[in-house]
């Protein structure tokens, strides 16, 4: 609630008592009834903001002090924090921001898919700075760096403390103060820790994932956090097996090649071009019984004859197209295991799939992205 108000016209100065984060990056106060976000706080605590903008109904506010401070609050290790809009949490102790995100999952669940989760969010966690294996970077000319938050003007940084040593290493010494062409206005740096793929390095590397290798080339999807790749797989893997599994919007193959170890076949479908030839090269190396096809997943879910016994759908930030839903619903699988990066999308596509018979069974929050508002979901569904 507001506690106290200063000035309530544009550019006002407000005291406010945030009562918790949003999904989003910031957290929410009321004024006078009304709505207002306000990043870089956290949940308990009283401070001094100026209003800075209203869109929507909501009005938003830039912090200026904290009068209270919650526990939990720790001083940024970044020197960019604040400005570079790549993270929003690093003021918040690790266990706070991992509490932070269980509850916004839970709320948006509740508040998109109307979900009253019936089970307890586990959460798997890693790391929270070094664990990134990518990044891209904004150019202008000699500068490289990320855009301030809430604006596209560039950053420039000669760290990010949530890059990998590897990524870190390139920022100081293949990318600081080197001009790029004029045409280049973003780079995408990929790494294994060894090898670097980026501007005049290997158009694809070998990453290696518990026993598994996998080939990544440019432009194909894999995970970013590099120190909870194994968990999130034995997340989704473990405890499966049978005679057909499918692999929906398999990327490289990160799901598909453990599964194949536990069923006699895997079917993994990708849609991308240089994914797809990954993911063939991927089973072909490890001699996996993995089928291969480049297709899109509602197409491909449309006209696939089998009932299998677990599908893995990962699909991208805009979650499964009703095209989709529609096939999962006509294969009836027993088992369905939804991995989403975005708990909006995943609030409305399992409103649909509830809707037609299936039950959480297990709900857990990976936490790949520290340090940020990016939450992961993994659900076990059963029919």
């Amino acid at each position: 609630m507001a506690v106290r108000e200063t000035n309530n016209t544009g550019g006002g100065q407000v005291e406010l008592r945030i009562e918790k984060w949003v999904y989003g990056g910031a957290a929410l106060a009321r004024l006078e009834g009304q709505i207002v976000l306000v990043p870089y706080v956290l949940p308990g605590e009283t401070i001094r903001a100026r209003l800075a903008s209203r869109a929507r109904g909501l009005l938003r506010a830039s912090p200026l002090e904290i009068v209270s401070a919650a526990p939990g609050r720790v001083t940024p290790p970044c020197p960019y924090f604040g400005r570079c809009g790549g993270c929003h949490y690093q003021h918040a102790d690790y266990e706070i921001q991992l509490a932070g995100k269980a509850e916004i999952l839970r709320e948006t669940l509740r508040r998109v898919g109307k979900i009253e989760t019936p089970v307890r969010i586990d959460t798997i966690s890693g790391e929270p700075y070094g664990y990134r294996n990518r990044i891209q970077l904004h150019v202008e000319g000699p500068r490289a760096g990320f855009r301030e938050a809430g604006s596209h003007r560039l950053c420039p940084v000669q760290q990010c403390p949530v890059a990998s040593p590897r990524l870190n290493r390139a920022l100081r010494e293949d990318i600081a103060g080197r001009r790029f062409a004029r045409r280049i206005e973003t780079l995408e740096l990929f790494t294994n820790e060894r090898d670097l793929q980026g501007p005049g390095s290997p158009a694809a590397i070998d990453y290696q994932v518990g026993p598994h290798a996998y080939r990544v080339s440019r432009g194909s999807f894999f995970q970013v956090n590099r120190h909870l790749l194994e968990p999130l797989v034995e997340r989704v893997a473990k405890g499966a097996s049978g005679r057909l599994a499918l692999d929906l919007y398999a990327g490289a193959g990160l799901f598909s090649l453990p599964l194949a170890e536990r069923f006699d076949q895997v079917v993994a479908v990708e849609g991308g071009r240089s994914a797809h030839g990954d993911l063939v090269y991927n089973a072909r190396r490890a001699g996996l019984p993995v089928r291969a096809e480049h297709a899109a997943v509602d197409a491909f879910l449309e006209s696939f004859p089998a009932r299998p016994d677990l599908v893995v759908a990962d699909p991208p930030r805009a979650g499964l197209d009703k095209g989709a839903v529609s096939g999962l619903l006509r294969l009836q699988a027993p088992r369905l295991v939804m991995v989403s990066c975005d708990p909006a999308t995943l609030a409305r596509d399992l409103s649909r799939l509830l809707a037609a018979g299936y039950q959480i069974e297990r709900l857990t929050m990976a936490d790949l992205f520290p340090q940020t508002y990016h939450i992961e979901t993994v659900v076990d569904l059963t029919l």
